[in-house]
């Protein structure tokens, strides 16, 4: 699978016939005893994967995922062994991806297999049960939407009385509130972090999961449906929220990679104070995502490549994708891409008369140097500063890829050394919190 940084897709709707035969010499009744719906997780590390496998009859079976808005695609094959062993299979893009385990009772528990790769599962017999809001550690918010109730955690200092909120947008893909997100591996924690770090400096933060991480996961709209302006819309929500609590002195945003284009557009139609862009690019996704895949291909599929965002420019979109990018441009995500493609961060930055604050990492190794430039150019009285050493998920790491992408699985790293200074200065500077 292309490894581009908005890319967060483990499956695909690929039409494939499914089958569910009891082995040979097996009574029916005990295939039977799959029927039904089965809920639980893949276990990524620290990324657990929400998934729900139902098992309707003899003869059919599915799999909904609901983190990437895929709902009752077709199983290929579900075998139960007298021994209780159960091996269900799916094909995608040429592959066939395999759950292997052992059925006791209502539990089901074994190995997911993917491309070489391997991750435990397991999974209950019966409706998911949801949980609670008092299960859950930290004082959170609400949002109506039109597709559905949106939740994010409100972090705020010890000392009483008003105070200076920042609204704390995620990046690309499934992210949740916390900034950690499936397409990377472990947990890293930076906007918590952030948020932690900001509530000792007084000023209250609200951060809130992507439609289908954490909290919203079952807040997910189709793939082929969505468009980049549903994450203006949410974002948009929480600032009218803040906007109407009188105990919060002043409001501003802090987008962290996709987030900061996400911040800049909902701060044009919003009350909003200052804006910091963290790790955010100038360019418009085409040119963004094209120089990602030509770091990794060449030939014949970076030629479809080139062709296939043209068409998405020019609002076309192309049915016929190779298998090998299929992960980047299957049908499903075209209109998104070309929702996304249309806007240039650094023009709608420089639509803002906001202070801005713009913040690049030396060490990121997803969003370049000269994004964070491109949209300075475009903004002059935006401040802008690079953070030694910082990576992509604000922590001091070393440029060395391998070694860089390792402080992504690491929660008990600080945010980069200077980041809150720099943050601070430009917050006080411009009277958004008082010294």
């Amino acid at each position: 699978m292309l490894a581009v940084s908005y890319s967060w897709v483990f499956f695909a709707a690929i039409n494939s016939p499914c089958s569910i035969a009891p082995e040979e010499g097996e009574e029916r009744d005990e295939a039977m005893s799959l029927k039904g719906k089965w809920n639980g997780e893949i276990n990524i590390p620290n990324q657990p994967l929400a998934i729900e496998i139902n098992l309707e009859d003899e003869q059919s079976g599915t799999i909904s995922i609901p983190i990437q808005g895929v709902t009752d695609y077709p199983l290929s094959t579900v075998e139960l062994t007298k021994e209780q062993n159960v091996i269900i299979t799916m094909k995608l893009q040429g592959q066939l991806l395999t759950f292997e385990g052992k059925v006791k009772g209502e539990e089901m528990t074994g190995t997911f297999t993917q491309n070489g790769q391997q991750f435990p599962f397991d999974l209950v017999k019966g409706e998911k049960k949801e949980k609670s809001e008092d299960e859950e550690e930290g004082e959170f918010l609400s949002i109506n939407t039109d597709n559905g109730i949106l939740y994010g955690e409100l972090e705020t200092p010890t000392s009483a009385g008003s105070y200076p909120v920042m609204l704390i947008i995620p990046g690309s893909g499934p992210t949740d509130r916390n900034g950690n997100s499936p397409a990377f591996p472990g947990k890293n924690d930076s906007l918590k972090l952030l948020a932690e770090e900001l509530a000792e400096s007084g000023i209250a933060s609200v951060r809130y999961d992507k439609r289908g991480a954490g909290k919203n996961q079952q807040a997910v709209i189709e793939e082929a449906s969505t468009r980049y302006d549903h994450f203006v819309q949410d974002a948009q929500g929480w600032l009218d929220l803040l906007a109407n609590d009188s105990s919060y002195t002043k409001i501003g945003i802090i987008g962290h990679s996709q987030g900061s284009l996400t911040g800049v557009l909902a701060a044009q139609t919003s009350s909003v104070d200052a804006l910091i862009s963290l790790a955010g690019a100038g360019r418009s996704m085409d040119e963004v995502l094209y120089d990602q895949l030509e770091e990794q291909i060449s030939g014949d599929l970076l030629e479809e490549s080139k062709a296939i965002i043209e068409e998405l420019i020019e609002g076309k979109t192309s049915q016929n994708v190779s298998d090998e990018l299929q992960s980047v441009f299957r049908p499903a995500i075209q209109p998104f891409l070309a929702s996304w493609m249309k806007y240039t961060p650094a023009d709608e930055l420089a639509k803002l008369s906001i202070p801005t604050l713009i913040i690049q990492g030396e060490h990121d190794l997803q969003v370049k140097q000269q994004e964070a430039a491109i949209s300075q150019e475009a903004k002059p009285d935006a401040e802008m500063v690079t953070i030694d050493k910082m990576n992509h998920v604000l922590k001091e790491a070393p440029a060395e890829r391998r070694e860089n992408i390792q402080t992504y699985g690491d929660p008990a790293l600080p945010i980069a050394p200077g980041l809150m200074e720099e943050i601070m200065g430009f917050l006080k500077g411009h009277q958004f919190i008082s010294e």
